[in-house]
């Protein structure tokens, strides 16, 4: 904790050397050194912000959780499981910045009061694999140079790394959690730019923080964020709460104008918000934020309609949060 506080103050006064109160930035890929400038800013800036280490990367870097609100139950908020997926970190940082102006001067955000936070707290985590996003940009110079042969070749050859999806040992966290991570495609079997699962489930480093952070933080509702094909995922053996989980997924549906997805027979699990609900038996949502780019990220161009459709998506899930431990 003592490092954590050390290294906040050193970026609030690189930040104040440097720079007047700006909002977060969005008209640049959004990187780890941003999100830790962000971070520091926001501290500084709201004290209703409280910022924690939740736990490290494989090459050491620090992932962020964010804490806005007094109330004793939470929602969570997590952006960037995948590399190429950054847009996401940047959106849960322009709502975390969003959200905390008005919870500090005590007035609505849009058509939605702040009250809520007084008796729900959101968590932000906006950026879980930090190495992957580093290499999916394209900074090599960030990692040992010993590495980047290895990295070269789990990339096929390919120098430019925009499609990158993996961890920075090339395993894909978002098919690391233990809940029909045996029925997964054992394709590749080996370290890969993606879809490698890795030997077991809960293995990479930054998916052991997460579990056991959320295992902490108990939250009665769980969104990752990802950024491909526009549409709301929420079942997966939801069981007897079927229809209170697709209530909720209709309702950020329509708020974001995003496609609901409908239940598959064939869905193969090993997702976090797979884990999620089957796990705590709470609602849990995949929201993609984007239409299909390809093997890459999407283009900055789409980020101001992908605030407008995303930016009640918080507010309005700690509402649901509310009635469901009414």
């Amino acid at each position: 904790m003592k490092k954590l506080v050390v290294v906040l103050l050193f970026l609030v006064l690189q930040f104040e050397f440097t720079s007047k109160a700006q909002a977060v930035e969005t008209n640049l890929p959004y990187s780890y050194d941003i999100l830790e400038q962000d971070i520091a800013k926001i501290h500084h800036t709201y004290k209703e912000v409280d910022v924690k280490a939740i736990g490290k990367s494989h090459f050491g870097r620090t992932i962020y959780g964010m804490k806005l609100g007094k109330g004793k139950h939470s929602i969570v908020l997590i952006g960037a499981h995948h590399g190429r997926e950054w847009m996401t970190s940047m959106l849960l940082m322009k709502k975390l910045e969003r959200y905390a102006k008005a919870y500090k001067n005590h007035t609505n955000f849009g058509h939605l009061s702040t009250h809520i936070l007084d008796e729900v707290s959101i968590w932000f985590i906006p950026m879980l694999n930090p190495d992957g996003v580093t290499i999916q940009q394209n900074r090599l110079d960030k990692f040992p140079h010993d590495y980047h042969k290895q990295l070269l070749a789990m990339n096929e050859g390919i120098e430019n790394f925009q499609r990158w999806k993996a961890n920075g040992l090339g395993v894909d966290l978002n098919r690391q959690y233990p809940a029909g991570w045996r029925k997964l495609s054992k394709q590749p079997d080996f370290p890969s730019y993606q879809f490698y699962k890795g030997r077991k489930p809960v293995e990479a480093k930054e998916v052991k923080t997460l579990t056991q952070f959320i295992a902490e933080i108990n939250p009665v509702i769980a969104v990752a964020y990802h950024s491909s094909g526009e549409e709301v995922f929420w079942n997966y053996h939801n069981g007897k709460h079927l229809i209170r989980d697709k209530k909720i997924a209709k309702k950020v549906s329509k708020l974001t104008g995003y496609k609901l997805a409908k239940p598959s027979k064939q869905a193969t699990g090993g997702g976090f918000t797979d884990w999620f609900i089957t796990h705590y038996h709470r609602p849990a949502l995949t929201i993609e934020i984007c239409p299909l780019v390809g093997e890459t990220s999407p283009p900055l161009t789409l980020f101001e309609t992908v605030w407008d459709r995303n930016k009640y998506v918080g507010l309005t899930l700690a509402e649901e949060a509310k009635r469901l431990k009414k």
